[in-house]
């Protein structure tokens, strides 16, 4: 039934961490180069070991189904339940969901598919457990993992909404009134190059008006397409109809952030054809307008398109590196970039979560090289991969600033993990668990908003299951929660 539906708080399947089980994790000290970081040898010896075989056991033991368990929030981690969504794949907790998690003023909104493939918005007051929940008109694919829903809501409190998209024509629409959970039907934005679409993302400026990106074309042969929304208007224009430009012959994969001062940044990897395995190099673009204009860290101005010649590269990186594409972004207080992704060097077989990060002068990468397990990714699709694609969140500035990461690593039992470096001048990382259970395939999203105004990390929570490939797991509606993470640390 279409119409709102009101949900109370409930029991959670994932058992936050007791705050004194937090610090647990691995802590140890990174030392850098010019060219990139290096972890000093650490430790792990009998007790990682018995660590490692108690989480094989655990995956041993598990099934695709959840079984619910006693809430158990602690003074850093807590749980708000939302509803039941589709789970049998990643489409509601793939990285590339730009947003999942959105706040305007002091409403919290969420979408995601349920089991029936309708999309699902929600709202809460922030703080607060109960939700308002609404099942729209609207429904999607949700048995292909590209399809996702991306949301975010503009200066004046119009929720906008994009989903269902692999190469499909656009589908967007906003809602009818601000802060309303009702939407309109699907409309266009500009009618220029709307018929082939993937991945949506929303980016609001400070301004309140809001930037549209996808990708126009296919895999190993796309464009990347900007789009502006003027709320004093309501209308869309095109800002570029190929910004990056794939020459016919290879595509960028992109994640894209706003900092502080507004300027917009994009790093992408190149992709040679639709095998992941193509993926090569991190190239790196910003705006100091809003998006009209395009520049180098350098401040050298770029003619567009930027096609591969002409782009500035962060970090070189050669195909066959299980170097992963559509990670994410972000920048210190000073604007400085940072983006998390990770690859295979050439003399491993263990691809390891990277760091590149712009120091106001030039390019450096660190590597807190915890993991043992190798992996390879090829092949076209969605991959079910060991682990997730990392989430970045930066505080302070310069060599004083802090780096969150959130990830989720098989090697760890598939949870919610956050590896934390408190000053990059001294480089010391911490990694710890914040829920018990395991996750499943989930990637992490985060209200972004929220985040940037005041620095609380809210991120949607789901345990998923995908298939490699586009395959469905046989595994029934799984609870959506936001996980709500206190960062600070505690004096």
């Amino acid at each position: 039934m279409i119409g709102n539906l009101y949900q109370e708080n409930k029991l959670n399947h994932f058992k936050a961490l007791e705050g004194s089980n937090f610090k647990r994790g691995h802590t140890n000290q990174l030392q850098d180069n010019d060219r990139g970081g290096r972890l000093l040898n650490v430790f792990y010896g009998l007790k990682l070991l018995k660590y490692l075989s108690l989480v094989v056991a655990a995956i041993i033991a598990s099934t695709l189904t959840a079984s619910a368990q006693t809430i158990n929030s602690s003074d850093k981690v807590k749980l708000s339940y939302v509803g039941e969504g589709w789970a049998n794949n990643s489409v509601n907790a793939v990285i590339f969901r730009k947003n999942s998690l959105v706040t305007w003023r002091d409403t919290q909104f969420v979408a995601y598919y349920d089991k029936d493939m309708r999309v699902v918005l929600g709202k809460r007051r922030l703080g607060e457990n109960h939700w308002t929940i609404r099942q729209t008109q609207h429904n999607g694919n949700a048995a292909d993992a590209h399809n996702s829903i991306s949301i975010m809501v503009d200066g004046d409190g119009y929720l906008h909404m994009s989903w269902d998209h692999h190469g499909h024509a656009l589908r967007y629409c906003r809602s009818i009134a601000p802060g309303s959970l009702e939407l309109t039907e699907k409309m266009p934005m500009t009618g220029k190059v709307e018929q082939s679409v993937t991945y949506p993302e929303f980016y609001k400026l400070a301004d309140g008006n809001l930037l549209f990106l996808y990708r126009n074309g296919a895999s190993g042969r796309g464009d990347l397409v900007i789009n502006r929304y003027e709320k004093a208007t309501k209308t869309w224009t095109q800002l570029h109809q190929s910004l990056i430009d794939g020459e016919g012959k290879r595509n960028a994969y992109c994640q894209s952030s706003i900092d502080q001062n507004g300027v917009l940044h994009i790093s992408w990897v190149w992709r040679e054809s639709p095998d992941v395995a193509s993926n090569h190099d991190m190239a790196y673009a910003r705006s100091t307008d809003g998006g009209r204009t395009w520049e180098k860290s350098t401040g050298e101005k770029y003619k567009i398109p930027i096609n591969m010649e002409s782009a500035e590269y962060a970090c070189l990186i050669p195909q066959k590196s299980e170097l992963i594409n559509q990670t994410s972004m972000t920048n210190d207080k000073a604007g400085n970039p940072y983006i998390a992704t990770y690859w295979r060097d050439s003399a491993s077989t263990v691809p390891q979560y990277r760091i590149i990060y712009h120091d106001g002068k030039k390019w450096e990468t660190i590597s807190p090289s915890f993991r043992k397990t190798p992996f390879s990714l090829s092949g076209a699709g969605t991959k079910a991969i060991p682990i997730s694609r990392p989430q970045i969140m930066v505080t302070g500035a310069g060599k004083e600033a802090s780096i969150l990461m959130i990830f989720r690593d098989e090697e760890r039992g598939s949870k919610v993990s956050a590896l934390t470096i408190s000053n990059l001048r001294r480089k010391i990382w911490k990694v710890s668990d914040l829920t018990e259970s395991s996750v499943g395939s989930w990637e992490p999203t985060f209200d972004t908003e929220l985040w940037q105004q005041k620095k609380v990390l809210n991120l949607f929570l789901q345990n998923v299951q995908q298939v490699d490939g586009e395959g469905k797991a046989d595994i029934g509606a799984q609870p959506v929660y936001v996980l709500e993470f206190d960062t600070h640390e505690k004096r």
